[in-house]
């Protein structure tokens, strides 16, 4: 029986991390902008977000978020609020929350590993659609005589299936080629993922369930 739930998990897990959305815009941002180091720790950021709300799906905090209002709208309007706060950095004259590195012939802006997992995290945190998530995916996949030890374990392997997913992203688009094609557009890339995370935002704050 477990083998049939794990495989359905996955299944569901790959699903959910391939759908484009803040979580995937986030890693591609910080990858491209700055470092793979940089998208790696935005990706560890976000897994970590994914076990939390796991935790609060499995004592009933998810449920409740997603059932009452006030709180669902309090997290929905500091998730949009956050992402349009990322979106207007990314048109500044400086790289958002990044340094500049001296060492180079050119000008090259670096972000802290600190900094990206907690950028990671708070986007990841601050979308109240993970509670509506992981609320479905537990009613999907547990049962009431599920032991507490599978009910972790798959919440455990949705995370970690983030965590490969992301960190394959931030990985591939570090690779040189991919960089260099990059490198060539990294204003217009920053403006645009910048647009992008401000529409997502706003579609954020308008959304009802």
């Amino acid at each position: 029986m477990h083998s049939v739930d794990i495989l359905t998990v996955t299944v569901i897990g790959l699903l959910a991390v391939i759908s484009p959305g803040p979580d995937t815009l986030i890693v591609t941002r910080n990858s491209l902008l700055y470092s793979k180091r940089v998208g790696l720790y935005t990706a560890l950021g976000i897994a970590l977000g994914n076990i939390l709300w796991v935790g609060a799906s499995l004592t009933g905090i998810s449920y409740l978020i997603a059932k009452t209002v006030t709180a669902f709208t309090v997290i929905k309007w500091l998730g949009a609020l956050y992402l349009i706060y990322i979106g207007i950095k990314s048109f500044g004259t400086n790289k958002p929350n990044g340094k500049m590195v001296a060492d180079t012939h050119e000008k090259v802006y670096e972000m802290t590993s600190k900094t990206a997992f907690q950028i990671g995290l708070l986007t990841n945190l601050l979308n109240p659609k993970c509670a509506l998530f992981f609320v479905s995916f537990f009613s999907v996949v547990i049962k009431p005589e599920t032991p507490m030890f599978w009910r972790y374990g798959f919440g455990i392997e949705i995370s970690c299936i983030a965590l490969a997913w992301f960190s394959l992203l931030a990985t591939v688009l570090s690779v040189e080629k991919v960089k260099s094609f990059f490198g060539k557009f990294s204003e217009l890339l920053e403006r645009v993922t910048g647009a992008i995370l401000i529409l997502l935002g706003i579609k954020l704050a308008l959304y009802q369930k």
